[in-house]
């Protein structure tokens, strides 16, 4: 009897195709892996971004909080140039008047 001998052709293809399946598989994996990298990474990215911008909205707010602050001391220096603040202070810590002016002081209800 005579055997059938197969060719060897078949055998070798079979191989590539299993080597080519393999491969793919592979491929895929590494692909699924490197996409689920990239989605945490962009998920951090984003919390960091959203951060960022809320520090910034801080920053702003400071800012603007100084901002009016100086206005407020420049307005109270020209306030403190001038006659009626001289006059107030005067009247307030030394006790000085204007020439006919009459004080008035309540009497104490002791």
């Amino acid at each position: 009897m005579k055997k059938k001998r197969r060719p060897k052709r078949r055998s070798a293809a079979k191989a590539a195709n299993y080597q080519n399946k393999a491969a793919m598989l592979v491929i895929t994996f590494v692909v699924c892996i490197l996409l689920a990298v990239l989605v945490v990474e962009g998920h951090k990215v984003d919390q960091k971004i959203a951060a960022n911008a809320k520090e910034i909205e801080n920053v702003q707010s400071q800012i603007e909080d100084e901002n009016q602050r100086t206005e407020d001391i420049k307005a109270l220096q020209e306030y403190m140039k001038s006659d009626e603040y001289i006059e107030k202070e005067a009247k307030e810590k030394l006790g000085l008047v204007k020439d006919n002016e009459i004080i008035f002081k309540e009497k104490d209800s002791k």
